[in-house]
């Protein structure tokens, strides 16, 4: 087909319609296959070949199940509409399948004027284009979004992937190295074994060693006292030789010669001294060989001595080993049991989705098994009633209080079957909203354009929802007898209630009034959506037929229903907890959340409950029993807990009232206590912990709104003298209010919202109560933080503290910010990222960034800051939290820093006039801070000991950090 185009074709214009039909019947299964029936079909609308219903049967039919039979329904729908339905299909595949066009025509594609029939006019064609190339440009741009997004999640597993085979070849590598090390293990045990056998073998030598030590000591005792007693002898035997010799000589007569007494003498000698000689000579050599033997039992004893020592060594370094190793393998064995619990879980968690999906897919095809049957059960009794709703169709149509009929007469009923859906209008009353649907265009709820449909097509669209269904139930018997009506006892006696249908007369509605709001009678009134029930009912007053208990921490329930009550007879029981309210007031819809409400809020909405409403409720029975528990035991006054700062002091009342002064931090716990409407049960909080310490009443929001302006008037209407008198006396008094405002949020955030269902609404009724509170706050809603241990320290005012940054920073802990310098590119980035603090030089490289400051904060030291205040709301965005000291000055105190201030170009006047101009900034803050009073110190030595002292407390202490308001 491609080749056989041609730039002059047949004119579609000149065409008949049995040709352009023959034409496009021709290449049906080609239109069916590449057209989607969503693109068409708002051009179709445009051009009014299709009406709304029309559409919904296309969409939303369930006979039709691909997208192959919703495009050869339409092309039937659109035969119906003879010429105009096929020149209008063309002009789509035109606009929207330009190569489908020239593959069905023959003619290339164009946009001009000239080439459409004119079944739309040149400004609805071009706006109409204009939308059409916008929502292309749309879908492109979210296609390449979501081509994006899904391959940044084909990254994002490609990375878990392999951080999943990473930690699977680790888990291996930690296996084969846990089996080599308890090898290791095993081969160091046996190697300490036979360490062990060793020393015993050296202890039992040694021991032995030492025994024979011990027997060769006795030993040579034994031989030096056989020495000492041989001496001992062989003097005693040189003594009685001598003696001997003497008698001898003495008995030898005189005759006898000096020769032979010499002779003698020397024999005696000689023997002696061989016997001496020899007996020493046995000695020397038994002392010899002690030593000897001595010698090398010492050197045995050393070397044992050595070998042990070393031996210890040893057993020491393996035991350690084997400790280390045996930690090791511990840990290994947790991380492969740890590893094996999530396998386990994630087999677990993947089995549990496919049995969810499996019964899933079982009861969603069962649901659809039950569908079909009441759709043939439905066009049963639609067949059986054919007559009675003709009847009561031209009866309709002349009480109708939405469509003309001048329309319904133009466009007659279709004799096509029409598929019934929830939501949708009744086919066979076509005829009766004909015209609504003309009108319509492309503001209709079910269009699928560019525009939205807006809030009058959205209107339009309900009253007839509410009329269709209304004749519907009225045509249909069995139908009739599951629903009732629920009047509301303030209507008009010109608007008659609907008749039952064994009841005679005529249902007749005015064209003014709205229709009847039709609900099932119990307990078929409830519609589940999800996990939230719906209910609707007529009420005088919501508040007399039941009772709530709870609050924002544990939700709102219904306590106590009244029996015999709208309330009671829709279904509502206790336990159950209110998510939502739905009603009218002043012919506008209101809507309020009660979801995260406190009870006083709860109290007032469903007080300003009358006449038709829909209420969101939500089964949590367990919640509720649990709630009734805590209440019984006293263990909570109810189910409120919030935290607030207080912006005005409070004296101590009569009534119990707690002494509060301004920004004290209190617990709420109960906002609607017995017997006092008008006052909160707080307690305060201690500083450094989440703990209640004295408890009491104070004021309510309102209630407290009006002491504060009361304050306010009293401090603006002093008198001059009163008012020199509190300027004298202002540094030692105690802060009285806080001025705060909501700024342009526009609503107070201790107060529930109360939004319309109908923005365009032009009529001026009273304010709602989320503005009525638009200007002063007593109290501010805060939430706690816990910073890390070294939070940055701002000293204000900014003029002292320039002076005393650089000191600080010279204490250990602190450290001083440094700015970075960057790049015209980075500095642009950072300050779209607000990661810029501070400029140093207004349009420099140098800036204060928020890397600076975490950097330091990282090393576990205190950030000195030489900013301003501008830097602590971009602070809190990056959840850092600085302390922020306020020091006081006066007159004297800037007199004794003047040669300070003179060293930096400053004067006492500027220091002062910082000091007033700054003052007032703080209570813009949405943190605490700390003011040192002039008085407390003296010059600077005391100034820096004192922030010090300060800095420490107020590390300890929790941050409070209010919702930023501007």
């Amino acid at each position: 087909m491609a080749g056989e185009v041609a730039p002059d074709g047949p004119n579609l214009k000149e065409m008949g319609e049995e040709e352009l039909w023959e034409l496009i019947n021709d290449n049906r299964h080609r239109i069916s296959l590449g057209v989607r029936p969503c693109v068409l079909i708002p051009y179709l609308r445009q051009v009014k070949v299709l009406t709304e219903v029309d559409e919904d049967e296309i969409l939303s039919c369930h006979n039709l199940t691909n997208r192959c039979m919703r495009t050869s329904y339409m092309l039937d729908l659109l035969r119906t509409q003879g010429r105009n339905g096929a020149i209008a299909l063309l002009e789509g595949l035109m606009i929207h399948y330009p190569t489908l066009y020239t593959q069905v025509t023959g003619r290339k594609p164009s946009t001009e004027p000239s080439r459409f029939s004119g079944l739309i006019k040149y400004s609805e064609l071009t706006e109409y284009l204009i939308r059409a190339v916008t929502g292309m440009q749309t879908e492109l741009q979210e296609a390449r979004n979501e081509a994006g997004k899904m391959s940044a999640r084909c990254l994002s597993l490609e990375s878990e992937v392999g951080q999943l085979m990473e930690q699977e070849e680790k888990s291996r590598h930690l296996q084969t190295e846990n089996q080599r090390l308890q090898r290791h293990l095993s081969s160091l045990q046996r190697e300490v074994t036979k360490l062990k056998d060793e020393k015993c073998d050296l202890y039992i030598r040694y021991t032995a060693a030492i025994e024979e030590k011990l027997a060769i000591n006795g030993r040579l005792h034994d031989l030096n006292l056989q020495v000492y007693q041989l001496q001992t002898e062989l003097q005693s035997i040189q003594m009685e030789n001598q003696i001997h010799k003497q008698r001898s000589l003495r008995s030898v007569p005189n005759s006898q010669t000096p020769q032979l007494q010499e002779e003698t003498h020397k024999d005696i000698l000689e023997q002696d001294l061989a016997e001496a000689i020899d007996s020493q000579v046995e000695l020397a050599e038994h002392l010899r060989t002690y030593r000897e033997e001595n010698e090398k039992l010492l050197k045995d004893k050393k070397a044992v001595l050595d070998q042990t020592q070393a031996l210890s060594l040893q057993v020491q370094q393996l035991s350690l080993d084997c400790k280390m190793h045996q930690q090791k393998s511990t840990v290994v064995q947790s991380q492969m049991k740890e590893l094996q619990v999530e396998r386990d879980q994630a087999y677990q968690s993947r089995d549990d989705a496919q049995a969810m999906i499996a019964r899933i897919l079982a009861e969603k095809d069962a649901l659809r098994s039950q569908l079909v049957e009441l759709q043939e059960a439905v066009f049963t009794l639609q067949a059986k009633r054919s007559p009675r709703i003709q009847q009561q169709r031209s009866h309709l149509k002349e009480i109708s209080w939405e469509s003309p009929t001048s329309s319904a007469e133009e466009c007659p009923p279709s004799v096509r079957r029409r598929l019934r859906r929830m939501d949708a209008l009744d086919p066979m009353s076509q005829s009766s909203c004909s015209s609504e649907t003309e009108h319509a265009g492309p503001t209709s709820v079910r269009s699928k354009g560019v525009e939205p449909p807006s809030p009058e097509s959205l209107r339009r669209r309900q009253e007839v929802l509410y009329a269709d269904s209304s004749l519907e139930t009225a045509d249909t018997d069995p139908l009739l007898e599951d629903f009732v009506f629920l009047s509301d006892g303030s209507e008009d006696e010109q608007t008659p209630r609907p008749s039952s249908p064994h009841d005679s007369n005529s249902v007749g509605l005015s064209k003014t009034s709205a229709p009847p709001f039709l609900v099932r009678s119990r307990p078929k009134a409830i519609r589940v959506n999800g996990r939230v029930l719906s209910i609707s009912l007529q009420c005088e007053a919501l508040l007399s037929e039941l009772t709530v208990v709870g609050g924002n921490k544990s939700g709102v329930f219904v306590h106590q229903v009244t029996e015999g009550s709208t309330a009671h007879s829709v279904g509502i029981s206790p336990g159950a907890q209110i998510v939502e309210v739905r009603y009218e007031q002043n012919n506008r819809a209101l809507k309020m959340v009660l979801e995260d409400s406190t009870l006083e809020e709860a109290t007032w909405a469903l007080s300003q409950v009358t006449g038709f409403c829909h209420l969101s409720l939500r089964p949590r029975q367990k919640d509720y029993e649990a709630l009734l528990q805590q209440l019984q035991n006293g263990k909570t006054a109810s189910g409120d807990s919030f935290y607030i700062r207080v912006n005005l002091s409070l004296s101590a009342g009569a009534s119990g009232t707690l002494a509060v002064s301004c920004n004290d931090i209190l617990h709420v716990t109960n906002t609607r206590p017995a017997g006092a409407e008008d006052l909160w049960h707080v307690s305060q909080v201690h500083p450094c912990q989440l703990l209640d310490l004295q408890s009491g009443a104070v004021p309510n929001y309102y209630r407290a709104q009006r002491l504060l302006i009361q304050t306010i008037e009293d401090m603006s209407f002093q008198t001059k003298k009163c008012r020199k008198v509190r300027r004298v006396d202002t540094p030692s008094e105690q802060k009285a209010v806080r001025i705060v405002s909501t700024g342009r949020q526009g609503r107070n955030p201790l107060w529930l919202s109360v939004e319309e269902e109908n923005n365009k609404s032009t009529e001026s009724g009273p304010p709602s109560p989320s503005k009525s509170c638009v200007t002063l706050m007593p109290y501010t809603l805060v939430t706690p933080h816990f910073p890390p241990v070294c939070r940055p320290v701002l000293l204000l005012p900014t003029v002292l503290g320039r002076m005393l940054d650089s000191k600080l920073a010279n204490w250990q802990g602190f450290q001083l910010c440094e700015p970075e310098v960057l790049t015209s590119s980075e500095h642009a980035a950072r300050l779209q990222r607000s990661e810029i603090l501070e400029e140093v030089e207004p349009g420099g490289n140098q800036c204060f960034t928020l890397q600076g400051v975490e950097k330091v904060m990282k090393k576990g030291l205190h950030c000195v800051l030489p900013l301003g205040l501008d830097c602590v709301r971009r602070l809190h965005r990056s959840e850092i939290f600085p302390i922020i000291i306020f020091i006081g000055l006066s007159a004297r105190n800037a007199r004794k820093l003047r040669s300070k201030l003179q060293r930096n170009n400053q004067t006492e006047e500027q220091l002062l006039a910082c000091a007033k101009s700054e003052e007032p900034l703080l209570d813009k803050l949405p943190c605490l801070y700390h003011s040192m009073a002039p008085g407390s110190w003296c010059d600077q030595t005391s100034l820096l000991t004192s922030l010090r002292t300060v800095i420490w407390e107020e590390q300890r202490k929790i941050v409070w950090v209010e919702p930023d308001l501007w």
